[in-house]
């Protein structure tokens, strides 16, 4: 509890760090610069657990949902932090023929850098931080607690692709996030997570003309 309270202290702490960075830029930003804006999104994803003693998992299908702020730094240019609660985690069937389910929760804040066509598409990548809320094994329907046993923290980079109406602000986005360190705590064996969102967002007072022409 105690740290799982620290890693939302750390959350907020670097959102508020993040968006103060982008009003600065917005301050100072020339004519086709200085949109701040925020968004919420939501959607699907579809994770795994990489394992280096090549023991292979199925993956498991989840959920992503938060908010989003879009920092429009230049004119083809942004910063997109998020902070996404996100349902991960990955599926093993037993030598018995039952499945087991990995069901890892996170707070993921990643900080994507976007660029933008004028047409709306944009392609990004950037670092991902996760901060986990839970695990938890379930086997027939028998629950177990895995927070021991797994890292709190996930870092990782992630690259996607999206397009955002230039008019309305409604959007879809493709990502894929590469999980960079170990997620095992008690373990010898190297798990990373990796897994596939596709997802719609809306960004809150978006016009992408009035952005291209700093207005």
């Amino acid at each position: 509890m105690k740290q799982n309270q620290k890693n939302m202290k750390f959350i907020i702490g670097l959102v508020a760090a993040l968006m103060i960075t982008g009003s600065a830029f917005a301050q100072h930003g020339n004519s086709s610069e200085g949109h701040v804006n925020f968004g919420i999104k939501g959607g699907l994803n579809v994770y795994n657990v990489h394992n280096d003693n090549g023991v292979n998992y199925d993956a498991k299908l989840g959920f992503n949902i938060g908010l989003l702020g879009h920092i429009h730094i230049a004119r083809q240019f942004a910063i997109q932090p998020e902070v996404l609660f996100s349902s991960q985690g990955a599926k093993y069937t037993n030598v018995n023929g039952s499945i087991s389910r990995y069901n890892l929760n996170y707070i993921n804040v990643p900080v994507m850098v976007q660029y933008m066509w004028d047409n709306g598409f944009r392609i990004e990548a950037g670092p991902q931080a996760g901060f986990m809320v839970s695990a938890k094994t379930e086997t027939n329907d028998v629950t177990v607690n895995n927070s021991d046993n797994v890292k709190h923290i996930d870092l990782g980079v992630g690259v996607g692709l999206g397009y955002v109406h230039p008019a309305t602000g409604l959007g879809i986005d493709a990502r894929y996030n590469l999980g960079l360190s170990n997620i095992n705590e008690n373990s010898d064996v190297k798990s990373t997570n990796r897994g596939f969102q596709v997802g719609l967002f809306y960004i809150f007072g978006h016009d992408a003309k009035k952005a291209m022409e700093g207005k």
